[in-house]
């Protein structure tokens, strides 16, 4: 894969390691020194500023990386490119802000009063927030687009959660109170963004003068209408991701949505490396459009699908097979009952997973317009779902509106993307990995209990990936994987 397999690769041993943080930070640091409240009320901030902040964008997060191969030209600082980028969307959070901070007693009266008396003093934070989440990630879709994915990875992964830990652990400590908490975990977001806005200065990409030449690269209106389309497309992914977390809380009750969170976070371990790898494709499929290389794209799709579906079975196994070890470390009993939704959630991520990077080439397609069809669709779909499944099943029923509304919009898009353009990212090496992982997942589910939590993870975990890892090399179902079996065999007889 070139660029795109060296910087996956180097993405994904960053994403891991921000895996451990994020596990212990989930599992053992905020469960302990938090209510299911309070981390329902921080994750309420999270969605309320990541909807500002996308509204503010105006899709320029998408249209830059789609525009930016016709303005890469380093020795003219990018024709002033980040400029424009930042110029408008910044604008839009003036806006959004002040559309926020009006809505705020719409907003509170959604929940119920206890929870609406906990989230008004913090309310102001979203609004800031929004600022902080916009900024940064217009600054890490620009160095998306200049192939420079690691270190806003870094930020991201690793630095964000230890920030967020350290937070915790202040509070705990009486160092801070629960506002001095909030605020510092808002606080984390506006850091990254700094942080990355200082690496561009580093590497000399931090190009802010203006430029008229900026409009004479591409038309403005062209970019706009792209950016709203986009925004219309990407909002919906958003809502996707938000909309059960407010919904949970203004259906249930913000210490419901503390736990909904957990279970979202548990299974968020097995996205990380379909982010990693999917942080560099949106800037190379914009180039195969721009070269017009349908061949390319067409095995970067299969590709990229083959390798998200060996790893996303693994470890949906490795989660789903370990639930009871998982919840066991967190020593509360309250968050068992988020149980049924990781499992749901493991479904639609890793459904979300294996159609590859379908949204990718239709949002960057001549035909763009057509996926804010879908996204319309989706976003009212997820929100229909959820007023209708949360209030008779509970946390089950906002993950099974999540599982449907995944599986439901990248069916479509899959579909719309062969019909379109004659590509699919399937084949026989497909099912043969997902036989593989069933007959796989199915024995170390089968085992009988040792009746030690630790000795079951460590029997359930060697024998699943003994049998996967030998599984995929007998059928010859990746590539990849046997590649790297040649590499790793290779090296011992050295």
């Amino acid at each position: 894969m070139g660029i795109v397999q060296r910087q996956g690769i180097r993405n994904t041993l960053i994403s891991y390691v921000g895996l451990a943080i994020g596990f212990a930070n989930t599992i053992l640091v905020l469960p302990r020194l938090l209510t299911a409240g309070q981390i329902g009320l921080t994750s309420l901030l999270v969605a309320f500023a990541s909807i500002g902040a996308q509204l503010s964008a105006f899709g320029f997060t998408s249209a830059g990386q789609r525009y930016f191969p016709y303005f890469r030209d380093r020795g003219r600082n990018h024709a002033g490119f980040l400029p424009l980028m930042l110029g408008l969307p910044l604008l839009g959070f003036a806006v959004v802000a002040v559309l926020m901070t009006l809505g705020q007693p719409l907003v509170l009266g959604w929940y119920k009063p206890a929870d609406a008396a906990l989230l008004a003093p913090h309310y102001g934070v979203a609004v800031a927030l929004a600022g902080a989440v916009l900024l940064g990630g217009l600054l890490d879709a620009y160095l998306k687009s200049l192939y420079h994915t690691s270190f806003s990875s870094f930020c991201q992964e690793i630095l964000l959660r230890l920030l967020i830990v350290g937070a915790a652990l202040a509070y705990s400590a009486h160092a801070i109170s629960f506002a001095g908490f909030v605020v510092a975990y808002a606080g984390a977001y506006a850091l990254v963004a700094l942080l990355l806005a200082g690496y561009l200065a580093a590497i000399g990409e931090l190009h802010l003068r203006p430029s008229r030449e900026a409009l004479r690269v591409k038309p403005l209106g062209e970019m706009l209408g792209f950016g709203g389309f986009a925004l219309l497309s990407n909002i919906s992914g958003t809502v996707l991701l938000n909309v059960d977390s407010i919904m949970v809380g203004a259906r249930l009750s913000l210490a419901a949505g503390g736990i909904y969170v957990i279970a979202t976070n548990i299974s968020t371990a097995l996205t990380l490396p379909f982010r990693a790898l999917n942080k560099t494709a949106f800037a190379l499929i914009s180039e195969y459009w721009k070269e017009e290389d349908m061949t390319k794209m067409g095995q970067f799709y299969q590709r990229v699908t083959r390798v998200n579906t060996l790893l996303g079975c693994y470890l949906a196994l490795g989660i789903a097979l370990n639930l009871d070890f998982i919840f066991a470390l967190i020593h509360r009993p309250e968050y068992r009952a988020g149980a049924g939704a990781v499992l749901l959630l493991l479904a639609g991520r890793l459904f979300d997973g294996i159609t590859g990077v379908n949204g990718t080439i239709v949002v960057t397609s001549p035909k763009y317009r057509y996926d804010l069809g879908f996204n319309i669709a989706l976003a009212s779909f997820v929100v229909l779902l959820n007023w209708l499944l949360i209030p008779p099943y509970g946390l089950a029923g906002a993950a099974l509106a999540y599982c449907i509304a995944l599986v439901g919009i990248n069916s479509a898009r899959t579909w719309f993307v062969w019909h379109s353009y004659g590509m699919h990212p399937f084949d026989g090496r497909i099912a043969r990995i997902l036989l593989v992982a069933a007959g796989a997942g199915f024995v170390a589910w089968v085992l009988p209990d040792t009746g030690n939590a630790w000795g079951m993870l460590l029997l359930r975990g060697g024998v699943l990936t003994v049998l996967y890892g030998a599984g995929v090399l007998v059928a010859g179902a990746a590539p990849e994987a046997t590649a790297a079996w040649a590499k790793l065999r290779e090296g011992r007889r050295r």
